[in-house]
């Protein structure tokens, strides 16, 4: 017994400085369900929310190509971007039928528009995805899914309350070579033994923002931008003017983000979410840095005792009593290498492979089921983020209930479940819908 101890100290001691050491790992739309996966009666009208660059990659790597779809309305609070992309879409199917929109409610309001796709900044998320459940549309929304603890209880209360397909956009589980896939497979299946921790390499906490004014071209609803977010100046870092192919750095500040730990945190949390097989459930305790550090170091412990680390080389490392496991969206490799070289036998758990992740969504939507990446899968992911950063904010530890979405009594305070919102930006959104057209069927 003591040699077993004394090996699995020398085992962890090594592998720890593998981890530390390793590099980068880097009309109405009928869905008839006698249909194929994959095939459709007519073409879905979708509306695109939010046209900067993740937008428009969204548009032109899936969404245009797709016969399925046909793109009916574009939103965005910028008009030179909104008006560039509306005539982009109307080329492309040689027709005047897309619209653009500034507020996002109109476009909603378009009977032929089945399902939207949100790629707003983090802090509009979850108030756009309320209005659109309450309108009827399925929804597929950019990661984060949220911007803080209570957008995640309410938007999952909303969005279960309808039919809506919903889709967060953590395309990890069904891209990248399915590589997450086979990570998480192995994990889960004990290849590396028992799991013992998981560290997430991913950016730094958020920031206060304290941006100079800068003038402002006209063409922008500054005020919409901001949302239900302070009152603040305008400045270019947060909203670059027009057509651009960079990501904006509003993703750094508390007002807008949390921070690029949950800009990449909801990447690979997610990952490590999905390997503890935790989607449905989440951590009880997040533990601040041991030294301090305001950057780096906090940790999840979820039941059981698996702590998940932010920290560690960029992408998800599975640590186990048996080796350990790395993937990054370009690369899968374990220590030892044999771990990953035997293939997985029969009886063993094995995870769904889609095309794509906006395929899935597609084939959820003609099946008349939910996703990969539901919108309880996208909450608890983004909370894992939020819960982290309230951790490195206060410099203390949390104590957290997720079944009842709450701080635990003495675990954390109830104002921190949300921020002050302007109230012309309420959480629940301005669109009360007495009652909803399920007329999309399945």
């Amino acid at each position: 017994m003591k040699n077993s101890r004394q090996n699995r100290r020398q085992f962890l001691s090594t592998s720890g400085a593998l981890l530390m050491s390793a590099p980068t790992l880097a009309s109405k739309t009928v869905w008839n369900r006698g249909q194929k996966a994959g095939s459709f009666s007519k073409p879905i009208g979708i509306g695109i929310i939010g046209m900067g660059i993740r937008g428009r990659n969204l548009m032109h790597g899936y969404f245009l190509r797709d016969p399925r779809i046909q793109i009916l309305a574009v939103c965005d609070v910028d008009r030179n971007r909104r008006v560039h992309y509306r005539d982009e879409v109307r080329k492309h199917y040689e027709n005047d039928v897309c619209e653009e929109f500034t507020d996002y409610q109109e476009l909603l309001e378009r009977d032929d528009i089945q399902a939207v796709v949100i790629a707003t900044p983090d802090h509009w998320h979850a108030t756009q995805c309320i209005d659109a459940a309450r309108a009827g549309k399925h929804i597929y929304c950019e990661k984060p899914l949220t911007h803080t603890l209570l957008e995640g209880k309410r938007l999952m209360e909303e969005v279960k309350r309808t039919d809506c397909v919903f889709q967060t956009g953590s395309q990890q589980r069904n891209e990248y070579g399915h590589r997450f896939v086979k990570a998480v497979e192995y994990v889960r299946n004990g290849r590396i033994g028992k799991l013992l921790q998981v560290h997430v390499g991913v950016g730094d906490p958020p920031k206060a923002c304290d941006l100079p004014k800068e003038e402002m071209e006209p063409g922008l609803d500054w005020d919409r931008w901001l949302g239900p977010t302070p009152l603040r100046p305008y400045h270019s870092e947060l909203s670059p003017r027009g057509v651009h192919g960079h990501y904006p750095r509003w993703r750094a500040y508390w007002d807008f983000c949390g921070g690029y730990l949950a800009d990449m945190g909801a990447h690979h949390l997610d990952i490590a979410q999905w390997a503890l097989n935790a989607d449905r459930s989440g951590p009880e305790t997040i533990l601040p840095a041991p030294d301090g550090d305001p950057k780096r170091g906090a940790r999840l412990v979820f039941p059981g005792g698996v702590e998940v680390v932010h920290g560690g080389p960029h992408g998800t490392t599975f640590l186990g009593t048996e080796g350990l496991i790395q993937v990054d969206r370009d690369r899968l490799s374990s220590v030892p290498e044999s771990v990953l070289s035997k293939p997985l036998e029969e009886g063993e758990e094995r995870l769904p492979r889609n095309r794509n992740h906006v395929e899935d969504w597609l084939q959820a939507m003609e099946q008349g089921r939910q996703p990969l990446c539901d919108v309880e899968v996208g909450a608890r992911t983004a909370a894992l983020c939020q819960l982290l950063n309230l951790s490195y904010r206060y410099g203390r530890k949390l104590a957290w209930d997720p079944e009842a979405w709450q701080f635990q009594p003495g675990g954390g305070e109830e104002a921190w479940m949300d921020y002050p919102r302007r109230p012309q930006y309420p959480l629940l959104g301005e669109r009360l819908v007495e009652s909803r057209d399920s007329s999309i069927k399945f």
